[in-house]
């Protein structure tokens, strides 16, 4: 029997549909791997110490506020690739100091402001403050900061729930300027001496004896006054500047008032010399008393002659056999 070959038209529809299946196998991949991983990554929980802004982030959606994740939630269903804005929920503070590692910003960092007469003082403390977790208050603050970037004091740029850079940053360039101006209204309220008491050292003030009418013990009370006026005016401030009230529990915890480099030194040198001084006064106070008691020891020998003879006596060595007064050999000492 002869032999049966395939036709060219069995071919080409053979060769037709691997192609179809290759192109539907390709398509199911593109579409596929992508919706696979946007729905596992379409689960997502907080933490006990965050809270999440979750925005839409999907190809067809918007970029508007899809819902809010309170603290130490459970897994929680988000949407196809939303996006998670995590911010801190805990009591958060911002610390300004002179001891390098230990404040907000690396390295020494002091808030210098004038005094009323005009000495700049170096301000230290720190402000305590959380972030307000009412949900419509998190969805406005996400759309007015969440959407920007700020720039941190390395250099970088990042929004504000990018962890720990971010949520400096954000406090560095928003937060810490309102906290200078306050400082700088309350502290010019205030002299100098009033805050530190020696200051008054090296100023014009009668040698530092005086301080404007305020005793020098009230430091203490003064920094007081600052630091509850600051509280007051912080919160009404901070409301301002950010538009709402986005951050509660606002305490600023003013901790040390420190002098410029060379007005210290100049206290310290103010403070050696008045040492120096006290200690040559001393002296002479004691050369006075010991030629008063001279003088009056002088005046009684010259009242009772006996009473000097007699002291004479005894102020001489155990032992002594002869004693004649007015012969320059008349004291003979004991013999060994």
């Amino acid at each position: 029997m002869p032999s049966r070959t395939p036709s060219a038209s069995g071919g080409t529809s053979r060769r037709s549909f691997r192609r179809i299946a290759i192109l539907v196998i390709l398509a199911l991949i593109v579409v596929g791997a992508p919706s696979l991983i946007g729905a596992f990554s379409g689960f997502e929980r907080t933490s006990g110490g965050e809270v999440a802004v979750v925005r839409d982030g999907g190809p067809l959606d918007d970029n508007k506020v899809r819902q809010v994740i309170d603290p130490g939630s459970g897994v929680t269903w988000i949407g196809w690739w939303s996006q998670m804005h995590r911010y801190p929920a805990q009591q958060r503070f911002y610390t300004i100091t002179s001891d390098a590692g230990h404040g907000e910003r690396s390295g020494v960092d002091v808030v210098n402001v004038p005094s009323g007469d005009g000495v700049n003082m170096g301000i230290e403390g720190t402000l305590y403050f959380g972030l307000n977790l009412d949900h419509q208050t998190l969805k406005s603050f996400d759309d007015k900061f969440g959407t920007r970037k700020f720039r941190s004091t390395n250099g970088g740029t990042y929004y504000p729930w990018e962890g720990d850079e971010g949520w400096s940053a954000f406090l560095d360039q928003i937060i810490r300027p309102v906290i200078d101006n306050d400082l700088r209204t309350q502290i010019n309220n205030f002299r100098c001496a009033q805050l530190v008491s020696s200051c008054a050292l090296v100023q014009n003030n009668s040698g530092g004896q005086q301080t404007g009418g305020v005793p020098q013990q009230g430091n203490n009370a003064n920094i007081a006054k600052i630091q509850e006026a600051v509280n007051t005016s912080l919160a009404e401030d901070l409301k301002a500047t950010l538009g709402a009230d986005f951050l509660t529990g606002i305490h600023f915890n003013l901790s040390r008032v420190t002098l410029p480099t060379e007005v210290q030194e100049a206290v310290n040198q103010a403070q050696a010399a008045f040492a120096k001084v006290t200690e040559a006064q001393a002296k002479v106070a004691q050369a006075r008393a010991e030629a008063d008691a001279n003088k009056a020891r002088q005046d009684g020998y010259n009242k009772c002659p006996t009473c000097a003879e007699i002291e004479k006596l005894k102020a001489l060595p155990q032992g002594i056999t002869v004693y004649a007064p007015g012969n320059t050999g008349g004291v003979a000492l004991p013999t060994k």
